[in-house]
């Protein structure tokens, strides 16, 4: 059984910095598109940064140069460096291993909170 847990989140001042994890079990994940999305209250889930399994990775727009994304050798964890955060970064971050629409995997989500 494929399992996505996420680790990290917290709260922080605007202009601190956290890393979160995502740990995945239950298969191999080598060829996998991994993610991390957001959802803030009363908003969209949105792409926040991608890893391809090239190794290229893309940002969004509002997080670029200041958030890193990054896997272990394994390919089963990817992390987020969040740095220069502010309070609109304040969402619940989720994780996505992504093959295809039958190999579509997310986890549970972790809060990060930024106070001004």
């Amino acid at each position: 059984q494929v399992q996505l847990v996420e680790s990290g989140g917290g709260l922080v001042q605007a202009g601190g910095s956290l890393r979160v994890s995502c740990l995945a079990s239950g298969k191999s994940f080598i060829t996998y598109t991994k993610g991390w999305y957001r959802q803030a209250p009363g908003k969209q889930r949105e792409l926040v940064a991608t890893i391809y399994p090239s190794g290229a990775t893309n940002y969004a727009d509002s997080v670029k140069d200041r958030f890193t994304i990054s896997r272990d050798n394994a390919e089963n964890t990817v992390y987020l460096q969040m740095n220069s955060l502010k309070p609109e970064d304040t969402a619940v971050y989720y994780c996505n291993f992504r093959l295809g629409p039958l190999n579509d995997y997310w986890g549970q989500g972790t809060q990060v909170t930024v106070s001004s």
